[in-house]
């Protein structure tokens, strides 16, 4: 299962694992997009074991369904990637009250995660893949005191937060999973043209005519994607777990597309296990999974 799979990233990851012979769950928030990225990888890979399934994930309700379909047509799932994200310029609310970046960022695959994660464990050996970023390490912070920015919302900081809410999500997840065949990884995709950032009016278009410029020296979604391929898929990660992977390269083009990936060092907040477990709580608050994950 991808999430996010409609376009770039999610997509790429989608078509690169159905052409190496999986049966690959698309996840989208758009029927649409999804039947058209579902067209092209079918196409693309000559495989017919691709199938989609419509969420939003910064609808808890939505979230809850979507495992529940999945659970209906589905007694395996051997690999789960967390990948969809989202970048808002302004503070905005999902239909749960929750601000949007750490509704989408973080919360969803930690709900959805949890909601699955029964049958992870009954197709052991299973993978958890999340994409972060290497942003979560930029002097970032949970603040608990103003964990959705109701106080003060800054799209940088709120985005960082919410991508080193992920590395947290992953190492304590990774902990609790011990002793059995599910392992949990995350992974910085590398520097990727992609349509994630959600900035309108002028800013918006002074930051797509920068991003524009750049292109040259930004991965493709292609060679974006292949971190988290090689994560989910690699015989190299077999009962590896709890680790941070990312291209080993300076970040100058171009001599980090084909660079090698490698599990490395996250951040010095990332791997404070009472942060880590304050976050969990108070995301199983927020999500009120407690329950409904057993």
């Amino acid at each position: 299962m991808v999430t996010g799979a409609s376009r770039g990233i999610g997509e790429a990851t989608a078509a690169a694992l159905a052409g190496m012979g999986a049966h690959v769950v698309l996840v989208c928030r758009d029927r649409e997009r999804g039947e058209a990225a579902l067209g092209e990888i079918r196409a693309g890979s000559g495989s017919e074991a691709v199938e989609v399934m419509i969420g939003d994930l910064s609808s808890q309700r939505q979230i809850r369904q979507l495992a529940a379909d999945f659970r209906s047509k589905h007694d395996r799932l051997h690999v789960l990637i967390n990948n969809a994200g989202t970048f808002e310029g302004g503070r905005s609310e999902t239909e749960d009250g929750l601000e949007t970046t750490f509704a989408v960022n973080h919360l969803a695959p930690f709900l959805l995660t949890n909601l699955l994660l029964p049958v992870l464990v009954a197709s052991e050996p299973s993978r958890i893949v999340t994409v972060s970023s290497t942003g979560h390490g930029y002097g970032t912070k949970i603040n608990f005191d103003d964990l959705q920015g109701e106080r003060r919302y800054r799209a940088g900081p709120a985005y960082s937060q919410s991508k080193l809410a992920n590395v947290l999500f992953t190492y304590e997840l990774a902990r609790r999973l011990e002793g059995t065949g599910v392992t949990a990884n995350c992974l910085h995709p590398g520097a990727v043209y992609t349509g994630l950032l959600r900035y309108k009016g002028v800013v918006g278009a002074v930051v797509r005519t920068l991003i524009g410029a750049s292109r040259p020296f930004l991965l493709n979604t292609e060679q974006g994607a292949a971190t988290s391929v090689y994560v989910a898929s690699s015989p190299e990660v077999d009962g590896v777990t709890g680790h941070y992977f990312r291209k080993q390269e300076f970040a100058v083009w171009p001599m980090g597309f084909n660079a090698p990936v490698r599990a490395v060092r996250s951040s010095k907040q990332s791997y404070d296990e009472s942060v880590a477990r304050q976050l969990w709580e108070v995301s199983e608050a927020l999500t009120d999974v407690r329950q409904e994950a057993r």
